[in-house]
């Protein structure tokens, strides 16, 4: 049995193609590549962000510009838009030392009050038992 070579023949992993969207799913988009052949970018390859819905990033009509992830045996071939982009580190919000101090003396004022709610509803309470137990002992 002779083995067929897959159907992107030109076509290799690590590629950078250009194409036009065919056809958008929910799971991904489908492009149809300059050379003609058929490829599909899944929903997770779209961007480094969290992707909703392909149509948030896609639109069918729209030129694209891919790189080739991979090839399966049956030459079906995987895109990803986001191996093209540069991945930003997560914006961290600057420490500013009055933040912190707003947030103890915040913390501190609600802790206080607590303890003095608590304090309070074990006077009521014991106060209780203290007129209870001198009524039960008259009659």
């Amino acid at each position: 049995m002779v083995d067929k070579a897959p159907a992107a023949t030109g076509v290799s992993v690590g590629d950078v193609l250009n194409g036009t969207v065919e056809h958008v799913a929910a799971y991904g988009a489908f492009i149809r590549l300059d050379s003609g052949q058929k490829a599909m970018v899944h929903i997770s390859e779209l961007s480094h962000n969290y992707v909703k819905k392909v149509e948030d990033v896609l639109e069918v009509g729209q030129k694209i510009t891919a790189k080739v992830i991979k090839i399966d045996d049956k030459g079906r071939i995987d895109l990803s838009i986001k191996a093209l982009q540069v991945k930003e580190p997560p914006a961290r919000p600057a420490y500013r030392e009055d933040d912190f101090e707003k947030k103890l003396s915040s913390f501190l004022k609600s802790s206080d009050e607590k303890i003095a709610d608590l304090s309070r509803s074990k006077e009521v309470r014991s106060s209780k038992k203290r007129s209870t137990a001198g009524q039960s002992g008259k009659k």
